[in-house]
């Protein structure tokens, strides 16, 4: 398996250094953010708690705590591999799941699920994954006639994206106030509160598609270079593209399940691993762990910035992604 992720994901020495580095960032934001709460917890009480050498309510705290990052590894991962895969499908670094309306749609689906059936996660995850590929489909109908073209794609993806949000403005008007409440809440995109019951559906999801993401990375590297090129070297192009778009949809309506939708991760995370490593294509390792690294950061900044009230990973995601499009939108003007 490693051989096949080093084989189809383009890693170079510097590559392995730069994920060796990003997950020695994670780790420590893992541990930093397992020590935060109410009850804090150092660096070193966690790293021994974690070894087995904590108290029993050392333990208890660390256990309760350890399922919203690991929900926030997973998330991270999953949008990054998705932006990866439609910034390379498009041939766009705007062509982000955020912008093309495909995030949008799985919140649609999660908020419909939530006011009719309730918050269970299995449920609110079905919900997701329904909005997401019916979102998916509507895009690419209206693309069908000249194909997925990237501009044609990003374009049609924001007009989908501005009615979808209008549509989910509507059901929250219709709802009750609890249950507006709660869609409210699960909108802004939130780790508070995740235990094992939202880290479980999102880890099954995870080992089914990333390994089809994985096996199909050397196509989606050769798509970077034009349909005719990926044709001459013998890929599949339409079967390719629409696997790939199904799983990059699957991630996301999986992601924006457990967490709500957070907004400019999966724009980000390629786009940062491809100026780590200097290397083109997807950089697909790279770029899921830029993507952890980028969720588990903005939930830490979240409970840290502000000492009267809690921020949502969602807000501080927003705040950062924002930064970095006006900068790239300016990089590409200059």
């Amino acid at each position: 398996m490693t051989t096949l992720v080093r084989r189809e994901s383009g890693l170079d020495r510097r590559s392995l250094a730069v994920v060796a580095a990003l997950a020695l960032v994670t780790l420590a934001l893992v541990v930093l953010s397992v020590g935060t709460g109410d009850y804090e917890m150092s660096p070193g009480e966690v790293l021994a708690t974690l070894a087995g050498q904590g108290t029993k309510a050392q333990y208890l705290v660390v256990m309760g705590r350890l399922p919203r990052v690991l929900v926030a590894i997973l998330v991270g991962a999953a949008l990054a591999l998705a932006g990866a895969i439609f910034q390379t499908v498009t041939r766009n670094p705007l062509g982000s799941p955020d912008i093309i309306g495909f995030t949008t749609g799985s919140a649609t689906g999660g908020i419909a699920t939530l006011l009719i059936f309730g918050s269970a996660p299995g449920v609110v995850s079905l919900g997701a994954l329904a909005g997401g590929l019916l979102t998916a489909a509507v895009v690419m109908a209206l693309c069908a006639p000249h194909g997925l073209l990237s501009s044609r794609l990003v374009l049609l993806g924001i007009a989908v994206s501005a009615v979808l949000v209008g549509v989910n403005s509507y059901l929250l008007v219709k709802a009750n106030l609890e249950a507006a409440a709660q869609a409210v809440g699960w909108l802004v995109g939130d780790l508070a509160g995740r235990d094992w019951t939202y880290f479980v559906p999102l880890a099954i999801a995870m080992a089914v598609f990333t390994p089809i993401v994985f096996a199909n990375g050397r196509a989606l590297r050769m798509l970077e270079m034009g349909d005719d090129t990926a044709i001459g070297i013998g890929v599949d192009v339409p079967r390719v593209r629409r696997t790939l778009v199904l799983v990059a949809v699957a991630l996301v309506a999986a992601a924006t399940a457990a967490t709500g939708p957070l907004p400019f991760i999966a724009l980000a995370a390629p786009q940062l691993a491809r100026r780590m490593t200097r290397l083109p294509g997807p950089n697909l390792v790279a770029s899921a762990f830029v993507g952890a690294a980028l969720v588990v950061a903005a939930d830490y900044l979240g409970q840290r910035l502000l000492e009267s009230s809690l921020l949502p990973a969602g807000v501080v995601a927003a705040a950062l992604g924002g930064a970095y499009l006006l900068w790239l939108l300016l990089r590409r003007r200059a």
